[in-house]
């Protein structure tokens, strides 16, 4: 049964999609750090247990009960988070800025609050972590890794989108014949912002083999817009090809961690910025808003740093 959220909560979900153009999972991300927010709140003046406060209702939460909150109670619910439900630092981070969006909205946008409690909220701070990807040798590895199955030429072409156009998994799934004009493809991404990007020959080449070979014999194919489709004539699932990706690995022997669509994509921009790619060519190849993004890709490796120590002209030996 679908939970019943306030009003208020309603208005600001519908004001993420129809104005800031957020997709329906990013809604659903921020509805339920609002829900739980608002919940814990609850459990705190009703001194309910905060094991049972999953069942506390808030449809009936009104704006005289949010002008109530204080900087403290929003500090007190990340505690929580962290303490009692075992939030990394970049799940609170997301909570925080999520409530920081929220009563900016109540405030700036509906004029409903004189003080926001969240404009002196400070994120909690996340260390930066080296992306996961492979390097060339690994990726040449997972690719002879793919099976001949009935869906390799399906498989083996989504590969090649993922490594060599960096997609997003959720971009891959929503691709439909009509994506495709000569070579060019047009990706909806984040926020349904649309990009085009051009297909190389290794696009171009494994998609006709795929086209020509193995999609004409999928049942109902005819009545599915969908690029890859699965064996029941389907639009593939974004769960359905993270247990692909995941099986590539484990039958290429390249038994690589936390492999999945997304690393594939760090995988394919690392490689693009380590033969030359600029920022600028990334960003726009990527679909990020913000260059600040794309350069997460400009790590080097601890071997890249020794070289440039060793090849300093100052490290001459007497």
């Amino acid at each position: 049964m679908e939970r019943q959220v306030p009003k208020i909560l309603k208005d600001f979900l519908i004001y993420l999609t129809t104005i800031k153009g957020k997709s329906f999972r990013t809604r659903k991300e921020y509805e339920y750090d609002i829900s739980l927010f608002l919940r814990f709140l609850k459990a705190m003046e009703n001194d309910i247990e905060l094991a049972k406060m999953d069942g506390i209702s808030i449809k009936e939460v009104t704006i005289e009960f949010i002008k109530e909150i204080s900087l403290e109670d929003i500090y007190l619910f990340l505690e929580f988070c962290e303490v009692q439900r075992k939030n990394s630092a970049a799940t609170r981070a997301r909570k925080a800025a999520t409530l920081k969006s929220f009563f900016r909205y109540l405030q700036g946008k509906r004029r409903l609050l004189d003080y926001n409690p969240a404009d002196e909220l400070e994120t909690p701070k996340i260390g930066k972590k080296k992306p996961i990807y492979m390097n060339q040798g690994e990726a040449e590895q997972f690719i002879a890794g793919i099976k001949r199955t009935n869906h390799y030429f399906r498989n083996y072409s989504m590969i090649m989108f993922f490594l060599n156009l960096g997609l997003r998994v959720s971009e891959l799934c929503s691709l439909n014949l009509t994506s495709i004009q000569d070579n060019v493809l047009h990706v909806i991404g984040k926020g349904d912002k649309e990009r085009t990007v051009f297909l190389n020959n290794a696009c171009i080449q494994s998609l006709a083999v795929y086209l020509e070979n193995e999609r004409p014999l999928i049942q109902g194919e005819s009545a599915n817009e969908a690029l890859f489709l699965s064996q029941k004539g389907t639009r593939l699932t974004r769960q359905t090809i993270a247990k692909i990706v995941k099986q590539i690995n484990i039958d290429s022997g390249l038994n690589k961690a936390k492999i999945t669509p997304h690393k594939l994509r760090h995988t394919s921009a690392t490689l693009m910025y380590k033969n030359g790619a600029d920022m600028r060519s990334l960003q726009h190849i990527l679909g990020h808003t913000s260059v600040s993004t794309t350069q997460i890709y400009t790590h080097v490796e601890d071997k890249q740093i020794q070289d440039v120590i060793d090849n300093n002209p100052f490290n001459v030996t007497k």
